[in-house]
């Protein structure tokens, strides 16, 4: 597509972003308190309004029903794409009932499956991964397991860093845009229309949730985008003309997945239960130790600019090579695990919930 072509769409995207900022202000008007004396897990001090990401949810089902009605370019399947509205719907509805009732864990996982097998019903599955030095595998039976445990575990791992003003909203404003310019660039025209979506609709709710934040985005917000994110990877595996890989989302998206993975194997390994509120992410505990949440938050975003960097040269790579992308991100999360380490024992900050 010539540049003039992209117009419209942009115009497009700005209604989306006043409509985010629409519900957003609508939600601060009419909050949804969350209650720092019930969740130990959070970094405030006093009540404040969730559910700000009801704004993102707006701005991405009302570009994605447009788009199914009027957007041949960036078709696929209509299973598929009926499948992701209405596993988007789903999902977002599930996290705003969790973000009024505060539901237990494994109801909100058992949600999030629920959901995740919407998608997968529709034909959104892995069904075949690249090798280094091997090629191409078909998964077989592990194709669909591998795809509801990616897609649970990534939103999962969205929600678990949505913890501090601007951090998730900040950082994940890159990663869409990252993914919108990647899809457009290699001509997966879907992707690039839902990337766009989540990015209109991030950037009408960020402003209100820089610090000090006047709303956050409760787990309607990170729920969704974790989980659209993680529907997103497999879209662009299965469905563009362009073949795009699998691994581009968890490339952009590493810190979050290397903070949440550590975390919960850390946790496990030191018998405290994963599930339970706590304060002892890493951003948390670099918080915690002395940083000030805005460069903490600042950190993340350094994060993303350069997995974003590599994502962009990511289909370029050969296919030997493209798996060990991985590496450079994995050895800047292991520096930053030092640094907060070593900024801990200074501060005299316990790896410990309690």
């Amino acid at each position: 597509m010539e540049f003039e072509a992209f117009l419209p769409h942009f115009g497009f995207a700005v209604l989306l972003v006043l409509l985010s900022a629409g519900v957003v202000r609508l939600m601060i008007a009419y909050p949804i308190l969350d209650d720092p004396a019930r969740r130990q897990a959070t970094a405030h001090k006093v009540p404040t309004p969730k559910g700000g990401g009801l704004g993102i949810v707006a701005a991405f089902v009302a570009g994605m029903v447009v788009l199914y009605g009027t957007a041949r370019f960036a078709r696929i399947a209509e299973p598929e794409f009926i499948g992701v509205i209405l596993a988007a719907i789903a999902i977002a509805a599930v996290a705003l009932a969790d973000d009024l009732w505060d539901f237990r864990f494994v109801v909100k996982l058992a949600a999030q499956a629920g959901a995740a097998l919407v998608a997968m019903a529709s034909g959104l599955v892995v069904t075949r991964l690249a090798f280094p030095w091997i090629g191409l595998v078909d998964l077989g039976i592990w194709g669909p397991l591998l795809t509801l445990f990616w897609i649970v575990a990534c939103t999962n791992a969205v929600n678990f860093m949505d913890g501090m003003d601007g951090l998730v909203a900040g950082s994940l404003l890159v990663v869409c845009a990252a993914l919108c310019f990647i899809g457009a660039q290699q001509g997966a025209w879907f992707v690039y229309a839902a990337a766009l979506f989540l990015t209109a609709g991030l950037m009408g709710y960020l402003p209100y949730n820089l610090h000090p934040a006047r709303i956050f985005m409760g787990d309607v917000g990170s729920q969704f985008l974790g989980f659209i994110l993680a529907v997103l990877a497999v879209a662009c595996a299965r469905f563009d003309t362009a073949q795009l890989s699998f691994l581009i989302v968890p490339l952009l998206l590493f810190g979050h997945l290397f903070d949440t993975g550590f975390t919960l194997i850390r946790r496990v390994l030191m018998g405290e239960q994963p599930s339970t509120p706590h304060r002892t992410h890493l951003y948390q505990l670099a918080q915690r130790s002395g940083m000030s949440v805005r460069q903490v938050a600042a950190v993340h975003g350094g994060f993303v600019l350069f997995q974003a960097a590599l994502a962009l040269v990511f289909p370029r790579l050969g296919s030997d090579v493209k798996p060990l992308v991985v590496l450079p991100p994995l050895a800047v999360q292991l520096l930053w695990l030092a640094y907060v380490a070593r900024r801990m024992r200074r501060a005299g900050v316990s790896w410990r919930a309690g």
